[in-house]
């Protein structure tokens, strides 16, 4: 049957369906008052919206995001300025000069005529050097240790989470049992074993820092295992490795992209912490944490030596926290419009 549209009307001449009400029940319309418009065969397989894959769709919300571009531009300025600064820098992170301490930003040294854009310290060390240098030491921190966490999250929680029943049962004990440990008390016997470090922080963090990763994964597993694709993959004789792999991790990765991005200030915050306690990088090295811890022994008098690696540790973690909100309401499956 086709669709019908009216041919003509008067302007003053009221709707059709109000026509009974005017001139009676009785009333007869005109059938030549109406045409036959039939429907658009061309059309009907037309798509209205382009189709687009799922990352590409999320990809150019996170593009249209002033948010995340913003943020995605700091991270870049903090990443380049972390390699590059120190390498092409005139003074190093353990050079002194107690002639020239705490002295406030844009100081000139009036022996060696060198600029100094954030002063200098308390033994007469350059703050701009130290802290893009303390960058390159949070940042490699924390990407590592989110990187080894994401591994071992993934493989462990994907394990528990596919295979269930008694293994994960057993799994999951073992996984409360590590996230039970507090992580102070694993570094102090690390730090009592091995020498202050690098690695030594990477290590202590990567030995609990997994157990979030895992229960995440572990949680999205369960939940996708019972899909029509997993299923059929199982029916044609797919082994369990090729199934986590191709076809779980795959469906998972937006939920670890954005699980590592809230996990980095975490991490960053953490190294500072240890490192004001004394726990971190060992001395002549530079980080943020050991910055703040010197500039709150003289934060009344030299308050600028605390605020420099203040703002930048507040400023990296609020970057990668709004990046992540954004990643996380981009990847959202029940936003794309």
């Amino acid at each position: 049957m086709g669709l019908f549209s009216i041919k003509k009307k008067a302007p003053f001449e009221p709707a059709v369906e109000d026509l009974s009400a005017v001139y009676g029940a009785d009333s007869h319309i005109d059938a030549s008052e109406f045409e036959t418009v039939g429907t658009d065969a061309g059309n009907m397989e037309s798509i209205v919206r382009p189709s687009i894959s799922f990352w590409k769709d999320a990809l150019s919300r996170v593009r249209r995001s002033k948010v995340a571009m913003v943020c995605l531009v700091i991270l870049l300025i903090l990443i380049v300025g972390a390699i590059f600064i120190p390498m092409f820098s005139p003074y190093s992170i353990s050079e002194q000069d107690v002639t020239f301490t705490h002295k406030p930003p844009f100081s000139t040294n009036p022996i060696t005529g060198g600029l100094h854009i954030f002063g200098t310290d308390t033994l007469g060390r350059d703050i701009f050097v130290r802290i893009w240098y303390g960058a390159r030491i949070s940042l490699t921190v924390a990407v590592a240790v989110a990187l080894i966490d994401c591994f071992l999250g993934v493989v462990y929680g994907g394990i528990s989470g596919y295979f269930g029943g008694k293994l994960d049962n057993v799994m999951m004990r073992i996984l409360e049992v590590i996230s039970g440990i507090p992580y102070l008390m694993i570094v102090m016997l690390l730090m009592v074993v091995l020498d202050r470090g690098l690695g030594t922080i990477i290590l202590a963090y990567s030995i609990t820092g997994w157990t979030g990763m895992a229960r995440l994964v572990r949680g999205q597993v369960m939940s996708l295992k019972e899909q029509e694709f997993l299923v059929a993959a199982q029916a044609m004789g797919a082994k369990p490795s090729r199934i986590i792999a191709r076809h779980l991790v795959p469906n998972l990765l937006s939920v670890i992209i954005v699980n590592i991005t809230l996990d980095i200030p975490s991490i960053i915050f953490t190294e500072a912490f240890l490192s004001m306690l004394g726990l971190g990088i060992a001395p002549p090295e530079s980080s943020w944490g050991i910055m703040a811890n010197e500039g709150i022994q003289v934060f009344q008098t030299y308050p600028t030596e605390l605020v420099f690696p203040a703002v930048f540790i507040c400023l990296t973690m609020l970057s990668f926290n709004l990046l992540g909100d954004q990643l996380r309401d981009a990847f959202d499956p029940k936003l794309r419009s």
